[in-house]
């Protein structure tokens, strides 16, 4: 990965409300993947390319739906020879946010996390030789890495470089509850969100882990799934016990559209989900996490009024101009 001295690409920058970063959450742009106009496009070409699958016919976008929030709506998401991962593909949304990725929290930025997708035998299953070779041949491609990196001579690392970019520009700012909460419009709610608005702030802890303003926090924890813990989650990578069955927080925004939930996607509706936090957290699960102290002390209580409410606070999260932005769709020549 060389560029020529003369290489030139167009500087490009993320483009979001001033409320959307503050002290704790700000995005995050490593000084050696610098956005650029030529890298974003090149990305977005590559995220929904089959040719890096073995068979040439699954791509990013085939588990990560636009439609969904850039998540599959399987539980689990079917690679190659038909083989099924173990956890639901996570909701694509606000990444440059993001310290970690996946759902074990194994990757530090965004560039590692394209990897892996590529070698794994339950998804692409390729190797990088074939998959350069492959874009060597398709035709516009050399042109587009050297107009994005210098270079016709393009390896793996510029394909992650130019899928991270691309990712990092999937932003998700304009839902009701924003226009409501940050644009001051009265009428962007219904009476039955803003009771859930009340209650997903207040009395049901909602926003003890899912933080504005992206409705996520930075945890790794453990919310009492299960009384055993049967995926080890942050433990399988790091070996400690103290990190068995911790997850990354997801996002919130777009959840109504993002189904299954949960790491195993075991809940297929909002309902079972707020039915889970009201009544279902395992509170003799090892590592259950002291951030959920308010399960612990008992206080969470809610009846199906509440639930109902918080559920229709949870739909007015979903960003709709996100969803069909054709600046995030496949690319067209």
């Amino acid at each position: 990965m060389g560029a020529t001295e003369n290489h030139r690409p167009t500087p490009a920058t993320l483009h979001y409300p001033a409320w959307a970063e503050d002290t704790a959450h700000r995005p995050i742009l490593p000084y050696d993947n610098p956005l650029t106009v030529e890298g974003i496009a090149l990305g977005r070409r590559l995220f929904y390319e089959p040719a890096l699958s073995r068979d040439n016919d699954v791509s990013c976008g085939s588990c990560h739906k636009q439609a969904h929030a850039f998540s599959d709506p399987r539980r689990y998401s079917i690679g190659m020879d038909g083989r099924s991962g173990n956890r639901n593909a996570m909701a694509l949304v606000n990444l440059a946010w993001n310290h970690f990725f996946f759902w074990d929290a194994r990757s530090q930025t965004l560039e590692l996390q394209a990897f892996e997708p590529v070698r794994d035998h339950r998804e692409l299953f390729n190797a990088w030789p074939e998959i350069i070779q492959r874009l060597k041949e398709k035709p516009g491609y050399e042109q587009q890495f050297h107009e994005a990196f210098g270079t016709m001579e393009f390896d793996s690392l510029d394909v992650v470089f130019a899928l991270a970019q691309f990712e990092r520009t999937l932003i998700s700012f304009d839902s009701p509850f924003d226009r409501y909460h940050y644009g001051c419009d009265t009428n962007a709610l219904t009476p039955a969100q803003i009771r859930g608005k009340d209650l997903f702030f207040g009395r049901a802890h909602c926003a003890d882990c899912h933080e504005l303003p992206v409705f996520q926090d930075h945890g790794v924890i453990n919310i009492g799934l299960d009384s055993v813990i049967t995926d080890p989650g942050l433990g399988g990578n790091t070996g400690k016990a103290w990190h068995m069955g911790r997850f990354k927080t997801p996002t919130l925004r777009n959840i109504a559209v993002s189904a299954p939930y949960m790491h195993d996607g075991r809940f297929n509706t909002l309902g079972e989900v707020l039915d889970f936090y009201a009544e279902g957290v395992h509170l003799n699960t090892p590592n259950f996490d002291d951030h959920m102290f308010a399960w612990k002390l008992g206080v969470v209580n809610l009846d199906d009024q509440d639930r109902a409410d918080i559920v229709r606070f949870l739909e007015a999260l979903t960003d709709t101009a996100f969803l069909t932005d054709p600046a995030f769709g496949p690319h067209t020549p």
